[in-house]
């Protein structure tokens, strides 16, 4: 731990991830019906409270089995969330952890056989997924790790000297483009 973070009080956990969805049923069908995420809680407003701004919206949480939410916001204007225009689709996704590779291959099944189009399952060296979109264009991942605790522990050690090598690799190659 850095010393700058060893004063920050802790994060404990997820509690939710929000994103704008097309349709709350359209969507309630899809987390709850196809990936198991109990619809646990429905608030409906025209103003936002933290801004004050006037937007009728609904705000859609599904709950996942440590107790974080997955949620939605539908405007009512039957918009997703436009794909930023300098990522690639497949940079930006949730990954939502499973407990065996059994649960994913599983998984797997049950949404080709509802029609959704999945890849995978995919070996990272450390996690087995899948890869899919929702009906919002949002791209999930379904995984599960596959490491030892000796294996994570030995990526953990190493991530600093990761990362420090990666920006050296990414200034080097800007300063060639440069040049």
């Amino acid at each position: 731990m850095s010393a700058a973070s060893a004063s920050v009080a802790p994060i404990h956990g997820l509690h939710h991830f929000a994103w704008r969805c097309r349709d709350a049923e359209e969507t309630r069908h899809f987390y709850e019906d196809l990936l198991g995420l109990p619809l646990a809680h429905v608030i409906k407003a025209d103003h936002v409270p933290s801004t004050g701004e006037y937007c009728p919206y609904v705000h859609v949480f599904f709950q996942m089995r440590d107790g974080s939410y997955i949620a939605f916001f539908d405007l009512g204007d039957n918009e997703a969330a436009a794909p930023s225009p300098n990522t690639p689709a497949w940079v930006n996704h949730l990954a939502l952890k499973m407990s065996t590779i059994e649960e994913v291959h599983d998984a797997k099944k049950r949404l080709e056989a509802a029609g959704i189009d999945v890849i995978g399952v995919t070996d990272h060296g450390f996690v087995h997924s899948i890869y899919f979109f929702d009906p919002n264009g949002i791209r999930l991942e379904l995984t599960t790790e596959t490491l030892t605790d000796k294996e994570a522990a030995e990526f953990k050690a190493s991530a600093h000297k990761e990362l420090a090598a990666w920006s050296k690799e990414k200034a080097e190659r800007a300063k060639a483009s440069a040049a």
